[in-house]
């Protein structure tokens, strides 16, 4: 935990099948880093290994993977599978928990994998974060720009056609959603180890 000079450590974990996931976490965290006394660092789960000493420093863990097939992906499944000493050894217990996922279809089962994520981290004993956005889109004045126009209260969730790369591809309006969640967990964060350490 922060010591009371000491910023607020946000960590986003994620995989990118083709880029677009990835642009998702950069949001992320760019909205977690967007708080005062928060820093944020992005972590591919493929480069993972050498960063848990830095992911058991952090107040909070935002976990991003595009849904494939109704779920995680198989390479961020498998840095869950990893974590399985982590989570024995209790060093996750308390942090702040929040998840995103990205996929080609409005829906995508992508609440599937959002349960999946808040469970993975139920088992670490952390607290999960939910988006804190009503739903939007679903009457005649929404708009596509719309933040949470997918509608989604687990965490955030985002879409990118599938014949759009990551350059235009979650719009700007998933983004925005991205960030909210960041800053969002930002601020839960920073609040939780304020009290934690006075």
């Amino acid at each position: 935990m922060a010591e009371a000079d000491q910023s607020v450590l946000v960590a986003v974990v994620y995989h990118s099948g083709y880029g677009h996931t990835a642009k998702q976490a950069e949001a992320v965290a760019e909205g977690a880093a967007s708080a005062s006394g928060v820093e944020s660092r992005l972590f591919s789960v493929e480069e993972v290994d050498g960063a848990w000493e830095e992911l058991e420093r952090a107040e909070a863990i935002i976990f991003g993977t595009p849904t494939y097939m109704g779920g995680p992906s198989a390479p961020f499944k498998t840095f869950e599978d990893a974590t399985s000493h982590v989570m024995m050894a209790g060093k996750w217990k308390d942090k702040i928990a929040a998840g995103f996922t990205n996929s080609g279809s409005r829906s995508g089962d992508k609440l599937a994998t959002l349960i999946q994520l808040a469970i993975f981290a139920a088992q670490h004993g952390m607290h999960w974060v939910n988006l804190g956005l009503p739903p939007a889109n679903h009457s005649s004045t929404g708009s596509e720009e719309d933040l949470n126009r997918l509608g989604f209260f687990l965490g955030a969730g985002a879409q990118s056609n599938v014949d759009e790369g990551p350059e235009t591809a979650p719009p700007e309006a998933d983004l925005a959603t991205a960030r909210h969640l960041g800053r969002r967990v930002a601020l839960v964060a920073r609040q939780f180890a304020s009290s934690v350490t006075t």
